[in-house]
């Protein structure tokens, strides 16, 4: 039961930090409109 809380926990997580919007270009990069920086994935 324990590792299965810790996977969900993970999982959420993981989900959390692949989310955010704007397109990437052929190098899998885009700019931040709110810093005004590139970055890449």
């Amino acid at each position: 039961m324990k590792k299965l809380i810790i996977a969900s926990v993970l999982g959420v997580f993981a989900a959390l930090a692949f989310a955010h919007s704007g397109g990437t270009d052929r190098m899998g990069c885009h700019i931040d409109h709110s810093t005004g920086m590139r970055h890449c994935h």
